[in-house]
């Protein structure tokens, strides 16, 4: 992977097959996007997508250990309150 950065933006290159090249321009172009911006959504959304995976399983952890849920009215009830 080679990485160039241009007026605070950075060019990656990276290899792809000839198979997987044509399979990526298609898409972008069916989805009406350039190569680049599919491929900046894609691992942005793969990036977010890990966060919020690890929220969810610290989430878990938590309410396994104090296992306490509240309806919707009580907390509308709670946050009355202050």
């Amino acid at each position: 992977m080679y990485y160039k950065e241009v007026n605070n933006m950075t060019t990656i290159s990276l290899r792809l097959s000839d198979a997987d090249n044509s399979l990526i321009k298609k898409y972008a172009e069916l989805n009406g996007m350039s190569v680049s911006d599919l491929v900046r959504q894609s691992v942005l959304d793969r990036i977010e997508d890990e966060y919020d995976l690890k929220a969810y399983h610290e989430a878990m952890e938590e309410y396994r250990k104090n296992p306490v849920t509240y309806s919707h009215a009580d907390v509308v009830r709670m946050l009355e309150e202050d």
